[in-house]
């Protein structure tokens, strides 16, 4: 999209006389009235951000940008060099301050003789988050410990198409609350478990409870909080009730696999971290034999498999699944994948425990729970891992370099391909073809870009001209579409073929819907991206606009017949996709 001249030139000048008054502040000796600040007041959420990039790129993009001086300065540090207070009063009327006569504007006036417009149209919230996006970047760039110039602001700068489909959902149900405030139910995985009879769904709150859900309400069918006695589900950030997942034989041997948090040193984990690296807490993965399968509610004993120790509170254990495309005789039958992401080591100072085959962090993981090779000797190895026969490599591993490998499914209406979403930093989220032994490249790489954790963090640069060994994604959005990958599933249902082959997958906070088709996922090319729109009860909607906050945390699952299901943790409710609707476009 081409930017007015005269936007340009605004956006040039406002960039310079705030880039400048920040050095000239800088270059005095402190007094009362020029004392270098730090400030907290920043918004910092993700989609106060992301609405501040959208309108910095909108200003001030084509002259300026955060590690090169070029048309425009470098703003890198400038938010803790000047106050906040001056930098809202100047934009929002220069002409003023430098007739009022503040010696930083007056200066810069007598050197470029010439007066800033004011930005009328920049104010309240969108001033806020304006100031936020250039904090977090400008401060971003003044911890980096390199001088790096290429920089990607905008990495993608096509924009996604809208398809001209809206899917159609309706409301199944509603979880109780399990807090008293938001959100109040945690809801964050749903699956079936499909029986003689027909299909049992569950959904669980990461605050403990792992739900049926009956017709238009949901029971209790265990509550980890209640049989774990040193579960945790603080700070949040993904912590507590992580995943479940049924054997695929549930029905005659009454074993499900589920992930949850515990306080660091509750007991000594598998994966363990060096004493010098501080552990914020533990996650582990339990098997659970049910006595009656049958049952509405759990009765039965349960075991310890994995127990994993994690620098920080996030990017734990992810989704727990088996191949439901894997038969008896199949070499992956009844075998169980675990995404494990980097725990924040990547940027919390621990790169290698990230990045190498011989840690277990940031992977996806393979075993066969009913095994006994393993270290601890409580689950097993499947001999064709890529990695069990290599010495000093963790042989539990599928494939590595995930910073947060969310979610994994598999296409059912065909081609079997295996999906893993991906979770990035501050710029690029992507799906990925799951590959064994592939590595995807984090801390290295995020899409199709290079990330350096010497640099500004909150940028990626572009691949070097000789570039080997990693494995890119086949779908990938940047930060002007969304802030986090909701990964999804390739519709296999019967009841709407509009939606057939299709993979539909989604934003976490912001609710956006997406489909790229599944015979376009192609390894080495990234799939076309298209948004869809929402009805809901015959309204033409937006997930923003039917959750009682500014963040939706979208979710999605599939019943045992393919159909998609779509749900919001914001507020606990359930949607099931009963139809799409076409538009002219």
């Amino acid at each position: 999209m081409s930017i007015p001249a005269k936007t340009i030139f605004i956006s040039f000048v406002l960039c310079l006389l705030i880039f400048q008054t920040a050095c000239h502040r800088v270059g005095k000796k402190e007094t009362s009235q020029n004392t270098v600040v730090t400030n907290n007041n920043y918004l910092r959420d993700e989609l106060s951000v992301q609405h501040g990039m959208a309108l910095f790129n909108q200003h001030c993009a084509s002259c300026h940008n955060f590690s090169s001086a070029e048309i425009g300065p470098n703003l890198s540090g400038v938010t803790s060099a000047v106050e906040k207070s001056w930098l809202v009063a100047f934009i929002n009327n220069p002409t003023a301050v430098i007739q009022n006569g503040d010696e930083r504007a007056v200066a810069l006036f007598e050197k470029h003789h010439l007066y800033m417009p004011a930005f009328p149209m920049i104010q309240e919230k969108d001033l806020e988050d304006l100031l936020g996006f250039i904090h977090k970047f400008s401060e971003g760039e003044k911890k980096s410990k390199n001088t790096r110039k290429d920089g990607l602001l905008n990495p993608i700068p096509d924009q996604i198409k809208p398809s001209g489909l809206s899917l159609v959902v309706e409301e199944v149900v509603t979880v109780p609350p399990s807090a008293t405030s938001g959100p109040k139910a945690r809801i964050n995985t749903l699956s079936a478990l499909k029986t003689m009879n027909g299909e049992r769904l569950f959904i669980a709150d990461l605050r403990g409870k792992l739900y049926e859900m009956v017709a238009n309400t949901v029971r209790v069918y265990l509550d980890i909080k209640e049989e774990e006695p040193s579960f945790i589900d603080q700070p949040g950030l993904g912590t507590g009730l992580g995943s479940f997942a049924f054997h695929p034989e549930f029905e005659h041997n009454g074993l499900f696999y589920t992930t949850h948090t515990e306080p660091a040193k509750t007991a000594r984990a598998d994966f363990s971290i060096n004493d010098s690296i501080p552990v914020a807490l533990q996650w582990v993965l339990t098997e659970w034999k049910a006595v009656d399968p049958a049952a509405d509610t759990f009765s039965g004993v349960r075991r310890e498999l994995i127990r994993v120790d994690m620098v920080n509170g996030i990017h734990g254990f992810q989704q727990l699944t088996f191949n439901p495309l894997a038969r008896p005789g199949n070499p992956d039958y009844g075998l169980l994948y675990l995404g494990i992401g980097d725990g924040g080591a990547g940027l919390g100072g621990y790169p290698f425990l990230c990045n190498t085959n011989k840690t277990i962090w940031g992977s996806v993981l393979r075993i066969d729970p009913k095994g006994h090779n393993s270290a601890n000797g409580k689950y097993g190895i499947p001999n064709d891992n890529p990695f069990i026969k290599e010495a000093g490599k963790v042989g539990e591993i599928w494939c590595r370099g995930f910073r947060n490998p969310h979610r994994i499914s598999w296409d059912e209406s065909g081609s079997g391909k295996m999906l893993i979403s991906n979770i990035g930093q501050h710029s690029v989220e992507e799906i990925n073809l799951g590959k064994k032994g592939a590595d995807y490249g984090w801390p290295n790489r995020e899409g199709t870009f290079l990330f350096d954790v010497e640099a500004n963090t909150e940028l990626v640069y572009p691949l070097p001209p000789y570039d080997s060994g990693y494995s890119y994604p086949v779908i990938q959005y940047d930060h002007d579409e969304g802030n986090a990958v909701s990964g999804g599933f390739v519709y296999a249902g019967s009841k709407i073929p509009a939606l057939k082959g299709k993979y539909i997958f989604g934003d976490i906070p912001r609710g956006t819907l997406f489909y790229s088709e599944a015979s376009e996922l192609i390894d080495g090319q990234q799939a076309p991206i298209f948004s869809l729109g929402l009805e809901l009860n015959g309204i033409a909607t937006h997930f923003l606009e039917i959750t009682p906050n500014d963040r939706v945390d979208l979710r999605f699952g599939v019943d045992s017949s393919g159909e998609l299901f779509i749900f919001t943790k914001s507020n606990g409710k359930v949607y099931k996709v009963v139809g799409v609707r076409i538009s002219v476009l």
